[in-house]
């Protein structure tokens, strides 16, 4: 299952699993049902689930909120994803370093190229990329230490 970011928060995606098997044709009883059970008609959802047009008028609401809110806070939010990949990968045993670069150069690419656009959340995410370059840097060095308990650094 996916999720959508709004500003109220993360939304499950739900997503049909696709099968090489044709799906049963509408004269076939759901599983389960006692035979001679009439077919749900080849529009209805199961049960519990919303229906197309209900999924449909949900996400034009989650585009209108979306759309009506700043620019400058849904990139910093993307900024914040960035930051919690990188140190999702220092954090590893050992630690996933050439992961980490790639997330830290994407969260500084974010943080350096939009300096004075970023709102409210800016200041947080300067310290925040200060405080990724430093933990990697130190991370690195523990890594390729001599003797080091996570062995050379898997080449970052």
């Amino acid at each position: 299952m996916s999720t959508l970011w709004t500003p109220d928060g993360e939304r499950p995606i739900r997503r049909e699993p696709t099968s090489p098997n044709p799906p049963p044709s509408s004269a076939t009883p759901p599983p389960g049902a006692p035979p001679g059970s009439p077919a749900p008609p080849p529009d209805a959802s199961p049960p519990g689930e919303p229906d197309e047009a209900e999924v449909r008028a949900r996400m034009a609401e989650l585009s209108e909120q979306m759309a009506n809110t700043p620019a400058e806070v849904i990139v910093a939010n993307h900024a914040y994803g960035l930051f919690e990949l990188a140190a999702l990968h220092l954090s590893r045993q050992p630690p996933q370093l050439t992961e980490a670069r790639t997330a830290i150069d994407g969260f500084a690419a974010l943080v350096e190229g939009m300096a004075g656009r970023l709102g409210d959340a800016e200041p947080q995410l300067i310290d925040g990329l200060a405080q990724l370059r430093m933990a990697f840097v130190e991370i690195s060095r523990t890594a390729a230490a001599p003797g080091s308990p996570s062995g050379p650094a898997d080449g970052a």
